[in-house]
């Protein structure tokens, strides 16, 4: 299960947390969230709902070392990912994290298929066909990115994310450019993907529907995680 943990159990480790979260605070013209405290587990996957501003991505950037927090600790395989150095960050990045922003990121000027050469160049790890066929976009591979519906080159953006088979996912708005069938057919792919890797899954969405997909669902309101149900 994945949950909020007190302070006090923040330093303990276990066999199933893959990254914890203790004492989290930020703050840019005013205070998003105050003394967050999370974990994440194998095989588990967390949605976060919220509304705009309410400082959803900011935690996402926070656990998936993209921003420092104003207050507070990260914790991966046992080590505060904030104490390291950015070479070590660009490590874990490029070896452990995926990260699957709303914005495609692609290479322009690069056909589909290039696009996830170049990180199974830099991951070293193979173009898997069944993930291909998964997200159904065989037929985009020799086309240029920029010829691209939004919803494929959303669904090349995340085969490029997988093909390095991270151990966490982070997903900022995956579905937002997606049909709901599609939506929910990316959706089986990650989670798929997660309990086969034993990996983890954040998300952050507006959808309810797809964040009740997820193992553990929370709203950020009032600076704080609040656990729902839908």
């Amino acid at each position: 299960m994945i949950e909020t943990i007190s302070p006090a159990s923040s330093t303990r480790s276990s066999e199933d947390v893959l990254l914890q979260a203790s004492g989290l605070s930020h703050a840019f013209d005013y205070t998003l969230f105050e003394n967050i405290n999370i974990a994440i587990k194998k095989r588990e996957s967390i949605a976060i709902l919220g509304i705009s501003g309410s400082g959803k991505s900011t935690l996402l950037h926070i656990l998936s070392t993209l921003l420092k927090p104003d207050h507070g600790q990260v914790h991966y395989r046992g080590t505060d990912i904030y104490t390291q150095s950015e070479r070590k960050l660009l490590e874990i990045r490029r070896r452990d994290i995926g990260i699957i922003f709303q914005s495609h990121y692609l290479f322009k000027g690069f056909s589909a298929r290039e696009n996830l050469e170049i990180s199974s160049l830099i991951s070293k790890k193979r173009i898997d066909q069944k993930l291909i066929r998964a997200l159904k976009i065989e037929e985009t591979m020799g086309k240029n990115v920029a010829l691209l519906s939004g919803g494929q080159q959303q669904r090349v953006s995340i085969a490029r994310v997988l093909i390095k088979k991270p151990q966490l996912i982070f997903a900022d708005e995956p579905t937002g450019n997606l049909d709901r069938q599609t939506a929910y057919e990316v959706m089986d792919v990650l989670l798929d993907y997660v309990h086969q890797s034993e990996g983890g899954l954040f998300i952050v969405t507006h959808d309810e529907k797809i964040a009740a997909r997820c193992s553990s669902v929370y709203r950020l309101k009032e600076k704080r995680l609040i656990p729902v149900i839908l």
